[in-house]
C-alpha cells in the first residue's frame, strides 16, 4: 500500500513528489506517456518559483540549465522594467526547458515513477483509495492527487465541477530559427504589435525566435500544429513567414478559463491544471502549479505523519483556491487589454501611463511573480500570511534553513523555544537577523505563522500549525 499515488508527472506532480519525500512518504506517480516530454518548450520561472528552488536547495541546479532574464514586462506584454522596490535576492525572470525542471524534480525526489499508466478509475473509502490502472491492475493507496493536467481524470471521475469559460480564440506559440533579418523583423512586429494581438517574434537565444501569431480557426485543437501552420498564419496575418524553418517546439494554446469548485474530496486532490487553467499570459501556470504542490506537500505529508491538526489539510484548499481565483482574474484582464478594439486599447494606454507609478508596476508585478499573496491566517501584522524573503542572518540566507521542507522559529529574542515540537520545527536563535520583529515562526513552505515574543502565545500557533506537543 502506497501513502500517495499522484497521477500526473509534470512540473506540478513532481513538485509534489519531492515534497512528500522529504518526509518520507511512500510515494508512486503515475504518467501516462511511456517516455519524457522529448519537446524543449522554454518555460519561464517567476520570482516566488525561484525563491522555492533556493528553499530546497535546487536553486543552484536548475540555474546551471536555464537562462536568467530581467523581470518587466509581464503584465499584458506592456513594457515596463521591474520596479526598484521588489523585496526578493531573485529579482529576475529564469528561462528554463519544461522538461529538464521536471528531470531535475524528479532526480530530487528520488520516488517510483511508472510511465504508460494512467487512472482509469477509483474508489475510496475510510481508510483510503482502491486506484484501478487502464489494463484493469488496481492499487491502494492512502490518498490520491490529481495533477494530470487540464483534462484531468481524476478531477472528471471525482465529480467536481469545472465552471468557467471556454477557449474562444486560439493562438500558436513555439520557437523556431528565421531567415528574414532582424531589422525586418522588428519593423513588422512594431507595425502590426498594436492592431494584432497577441503577435511577436522576439529572439529566444541560439539564433531562435519566439513566435506567437494568432491561429485562425482550428477544427480539431488535439492536432499537435505543424511548421506549416506557423507558416499559413505568418502569411496571413504579416504578409510573409519571415523564412521560419527548424522549430525547437510548437504548441497551441486557447484562452479557455476554468477553475474547479473543490480541491479535496475526502482522499482524492487535486493541484494544478486538474484543478485551474486559464491563458499563458503572464507565465503564471507552471508556477501556480508548483506553487500549489508546496503548499499541499507538508500538510500531505503531516496527514500521513500522524502529527496534523484536524483542520490542517482543509487549509491547502482554502489558501490555494483565492490564488488561483485572482489568477484567473489577472488573465482576463489581460486578455481583454490585447483585444485589438478601440476601447480595451484606450485601458491599455492609460494603464500603460498608470504602471509609470511604482506603486503600481510593484502590484501588478507582485501578482504575476506570486509574492504578493498573502494567506488569510487571521487578524495581525500585515507580514502575517505572506512569505518571508531570503533575509540575511548571522551566518548565512534564511532559505538555507529550508532545505529539509521543515517549521522553523527565527528567534531574534533567544528566550523562545520549539519545546514538544522540535522533531517538525527548528529553532534558530539569532539576534542579528534581518528582521523588524522579535520573532517569527514559518511554516514549511516560508509563509509567517506568528509573530511575536511571547512563549504561551507561540505554542498555541505551533499546536495550530504543527499538531499535539510530542
Amino acid at each position: 500500500m502506497f501513502d500517495v499515488i499522484i497521477a500526473g508527472c509534470g512540473p506540478t506532480g513532481a513538485m509534489l513528489a519531492a515534497e512528500l519525500r522529504l518526509h518520507d512518504v511512500r510515494v508512486l506517480v503515475l504518467e501516462k506517456d511511456t517516455e519524457p516530454a522529448s519537446s524543449v518548450r522554454i518555460v519561464g520561472l517567476h520570482i516566488r518559483s525561484i525563491e522555492l528552488m533556493a528553499m530546497r536547495g535546487l536553486l543552484e541546479r536548475v540555474l546551471e540549465h536555464g537562462r536568467k532574464r530581467p523581470a518587466g514586462a509581464y503584465f499584458a506584454a506592456i513594457d515596463k522594467p521591474a520596479p526598484k522596490s521588489l523585496d526578493s535576492a531573485y529579482a529576475y525572470l529564469l528561462g528554463i526547458p519544461q522538461p529538464v525542471i521536471v528531470r531535475l524534480l524528479e532526480e530530487h525526489a528520488g520516488t517510483q515513477i511508472r510511465r504508460g499508466a494512467e487512472v482509469a478509475d477509483f474508489e475510496q473509502d475510510d481508510d483510503g483509495v482502491t486506484v484501478e490502472l487502464g489494463d484493469g491492475e488496481q492499487l491502494r493507496t492512502r490518498y490520491l492527487v490529481g495533477c494530470d493536467g487540464a483534462r484531468s481524470t481524476v478531477r472528471k471521475l471525482l465529480g467536481v465541477g469545472f465552471p468557467g469559460e471556454p477557449s474562444r480564440n486560439e493562438t500558436l506559440m513555439g520557437e523556431m530559427q528565421v531567415t528574414a533579418p532582424q531589422q525586418e523583423i522588428a519593423a513588422k512586429v512594431g507595425e502590426l504589435s498594436r492592431t494584432v494581438r497577441p503577435f511577436w517574434l522576439r529572439p529566444a537565444g541560439a539564433g531562435a525566435y519566439s513566435v506567437v501569431v494568432p491561429a485562425g480557426r482550428v477544427d480539431d485543437r488535439t492536432k499537435p500544429p505543424t511548421l506549416d501552420d506557423f507558416q499559413q498564419r505568418l502569411r496571413a496575418v504579416a504578409g510573409t513567414d519571415f523564412g521560419v524553418h527548424s522549430p525547437r517546439w510548437l504548441s497551441r494554446f486557447g484562452d479557455a478559463t476554468r477553475l474547479a469548485d473543490r480541491y479535496r474530496v475526502g482522499r482524492v486532490l487535486l493541484a494544478g491544471d486538474a484543478a485551474h487553467i486559464h491563458p499563458p499570459i503572464g507565465g503564471q501556470g507552471l508556477n501556480l502549479g508548483i506553487q500549489d504542490a508546496i503548499n499541499l506537500g507538508w500538510k500531505l505529508a503531516a496527514q500521513i505523519r500522524g502529527w496534523a491538526p484536524e483542520t490542517l489539510l482543509d487549509t491547502y484548499e482554502a489558501e490555494r483556491h483565492p490564488v488561483a481565483a485572482d489568477v484567473l482574474d489577472n488573465t482576463r484582464a489581460q486578455t481583454e487589454l490585447l483585444a485589438p478594439g478601440p476601447g480595451p486599447q484606450a485601458v491599455r494606454r492609460l494603464l500603460t501611463e498608470l504602471m509609470d507609478f511604482d506603486d503600481v508596476n510593484r502590484r501588478l508585478m507582485e501578482k504575476i511573480t506570486g509574492i504578493g499573496i498573502r494567506y488569510d491566517l487571521g487578524a495581525g501584522p500585515d507580514l502575517l500570511g505572506r512569505r518571508l524573503p531570503d533575509i540575511d542572518l548571522e551566518h548565512g540566507r534564511l532559505y538555507g534553513l529550508l532545505h529539509r521542507g521543515r517549521g522553523l522559529l527565527l528567534d531574534r529574542t533567544g528566550r523562545l523555544a520549539t519545546g514538544g515540537w522540535a522533531d517538525r520545527v527548528d529553532h534558530l536563535a539569532d539576534p542579528g537577523a534581518a528582521l523588524d520583529v522579535p520573532a517569527v515562526l514559518l511554516r514549511p513552505d516560508g509563509h509567517v505563522a506568528w509573530i511575536g515574543d511571547d512563549q504561551r502565545d507561540l505554542d498555541g500557533h505551533l499546536t495550530r500549525w504543527f499538531g499535539a506537543a510530542g
